[in-house]
């Protein structure tokens, strides 16, 4: 008996798994098809999460630190105008955008110009020719000052009388103009010593007349501020007052005179004050005079028809390449002082490298500056010039204004 064909099987269907169950907003539970919701704009990621990821999200989303990163910095370094051609050419995602870029490297800089550079003991804010004696506060204190701008004295001129004599006796025959020139500045450093000795002794009878009188004691001349035929100033007796202002804009800047005096003993005593004031002031300077830059560019270039918007992503770039130069200038510095303090021939290195960035400073901003324009080289070397001296005054006077802020509110 035969067996019946065997039916042939039909096609069989997996079986099927029921969809994930698809997210919703917290906020207002419409689905998810994104990092944001389409409905409310309520980001997925919120502060709840691993520190570590919310770090991330930080050096990305402000300072896209990213793999952007090192195909930006290379070229911002090494290649003039490179990264501006880019970005004009619309290829911008493979770079860091140029305010971030800017942001962040004069952040860092200066930031590390203030760890790096100090001024030691040699205080750049001088306000006279300061030997201790006007700036004693006690006629012992003015003694002791005196006796020891002397000794330094008598050290210089014992060194000069070696030289005289070394100069009479080895010299044959003696050369008269060398010894005459010793001769002179030995008669200036007696000079000084004499002036020295007057100045000490109308100090120390100036504060002997007010122990008698029972008055108080003079103030340090070298602390007060002159203003008004060279008369110290003061709040009530010798005011700085200007005509075109009015009454309150003057007494304004008396107060802020008046904070300045104050802060003047605390500078010289410690002099890096002073550069923190001022590396301080650079970067806001920087931020400020942006915009002035790239106005600056739009009136040299005008027949080149560019947006204004051009012209300022010319000046980002270029102040970007400024901090990263400053940076690599502020880290020499740091690595000599620390690896190279009593090594001449290590030394020596990090001057040179230290002098091939400040060449490579104009030179880089020149090239740049050919490069993007497309000029030709005597246009593109005067328009350079007017625009670099043009700039170079305006950020003088942007820092200085910004430095003296600082230091009246510190």
């Amino acid at each position: 008996m035969n067996s019946p064909p065997p039916v042939a099987a039909g096609p069989t269907t997996p079986p099927t798994t029921p969809p994930a169950p698809q997210a919703a907003c917290a906020n207002c539970g419409t689905p998810l098809l994104g990092e944001h919701c389409y409905a409310c704009g309520q980001p997925v990621k919120g502060l709840v999460r691993h520190f570590s990821s919310l770090v991330g999200d930080v050096l990305d989303s402000v300072f896209e630190w990213d793999s952007r990163t090192p195909r930006t910095l290379w070229p911002l370094l090494a290649r003039p105008g490179y990264l501006t051609l880019e970005y004009l050419a619309g290829r911008r995602i493979r770079y860091v955008s140029p305010f971030r870029l800017f942001f962040f490297i004069a952040v860092v800089a200066f930031f590390i110009g203030t760890l790096t550079v100090s001024f030691g003991d040699d205080s750049p804010v001088q306000f006279g020719g300061d030997t201790g004696i006007e700036t004693a506060r006690s006629a012992a204190e003015v003694e002791q000052a005196r006796d020891a701008a002397l000794a330094d004295l008598a050290a210089e001129r014992a060194e000069l009388a070696s030289r005289i004599s070394a100069a009479e006796d080895h010299a044959s025959p003696p050369n008269p103009a060398t010894i005459a020139g010793l001769r002179a500045a030995d008669a200036g450093l007696q000079a000084g010593e004499r002036a020295i000795r007057a100045q000490a002794e109308e100090r120390i009878a100036a504060f002997r007349q007010a122990e008698d009188t029972g008055g108080p004691p003079p103030v340090p001349r070298l602390n007060r501020l002159q203003f008004g035929g060279g008369q110290a100033w003061d709040a009530e007796t010798n005011p700085v007052r200007i005509d075109s202002l009015p009454q309150f804009a003057n007494d304004w800047i008396n107060r802020q005179i008046g904070r300045l005096e104050k802060n003047i003993p605390r500078l010289q005593e410690d002099p890096d004050l002073f550069k923190d004031a001022l590396l301080g002031a650079v970067p806001s300077t920087l931020f400020v005079l942006l915009p002035l830059f790239a106005l600056m560019l739009k009136v040299a270039y005008v027949f080149k028809r560019r947006l204004y918007m051009e012209h300022l992503i010319v000046a980002l770039h270029s102040h970007a390449f400024l901090c990263m130069a400053l940076l690599l200038l502020f880290l020499t510095m740091g690595l000599e002082h620390w690896l190279a303090a009593s090594r001449p021939g290590l030394q020596a290195m990090f001057k040179l490298v230290e002098a091939a960035i400040w060449c490579w400073m104009p030179l880089y901003l020149l090239l740049m500056q050919k490069r993007v324009y497309g000029q030709g080289w005597l246009m593109t070397l005067l328009k350079f010039g007017v625009i670099g001296v043009c700039y170079s005054i305006l950020l003088s006077l942007g820092a200085a204004f910004t430095t003296v802020s600082s230091l009246v509110w510190m």
